[in-house]
């Protein structure tokens, strides 16, 4: 016996109009007198819809009963360490751990659905500052730095040679040979100064 378009939308978990639409493209028929027979409407549905597009409880009971046993043995593969280490790094640098005492082992879904929100706000705090301009290339940082160090350096080595002459005037003392003085030990001082590491995080 045949239901009313209504009813058996109610009976599918999905609204009257989805119910018209099936009707009026052909998915589904009805009966002569204008009713939906049920079990013929749900056997025609589901042969004729992509299960991903499908919406309700009907559907969800679908996708479960045409998982391959592939899919149900990845549902139930063990989550790879690594991706629960970054979890837990991710809650704990955040401090947005919800459950801060978890084992190491332990994941879910809660868990990594937090990691993943918090790392999208990370992302787009990064992404914010460096429009605002508070951000800088690392790259181009690290390029800047090196260029003026190095102009810095050949300023320092080209001060002997320009000064010698009037500190030896001054000194009374060989021109050559202090400048010679000079540009051993500045070479010493800076290279002491290189032994310092530059490190942009």
């Amino acid at each position: 016996m045949g239901v009313s378009r209504r009813k058996y939308a109610q009976m599918r978990g999905v609204s009257e109009s989805a119910v018209r639409k099936a009707i009026a493209s052909g998915r589904i028929s009805v009966e002569a007198n204008g009713t939906i027979d049920p079990a013929k409407a749900d056997a025609q549905w589901d042969a004729q819809t992509d299960p991903a597009k499908q919406r309700g409880p009907h559907a969800r009971r679908v996708a479960d009963e045409t998982k391959t046993a592939t899919q149900r043995a990845a549902e139930r593969k063990p989550v790879p360490k690594a991706a629960i280490d970054a979890v837990n790094s991710t809650l704990g640098e955040s401090g947005t751990d919800p459950t801060p005492g978890a084992a190491v082992g332990e994941m879910s879904f809660l868990r990594a659905r937090m990691a993943n929100e918090v790392l999208k706000a990370q992302t787009a705090r990064v992404r914010l500052d460096k429009m605002k301009g508070e951000l800088v290339d690392r790259a181009k940082a690290t390029s800047t730095v090196f260029d003026l160090a190095r102009r810095e350096r050949d300023a320092w080595l080209n001060w002997p040679p320009r000064v010698a002459a009037n500190i030896a005037a001054e000194l009374g003392v060989d021109a050559h040979a202090l400048e010679q003085v000079l540009d051993k030990y500045l070479r010493k001082h800076l290279a002491d100064l290189a032994e310092v590491k530059l490190e942009l995080r």
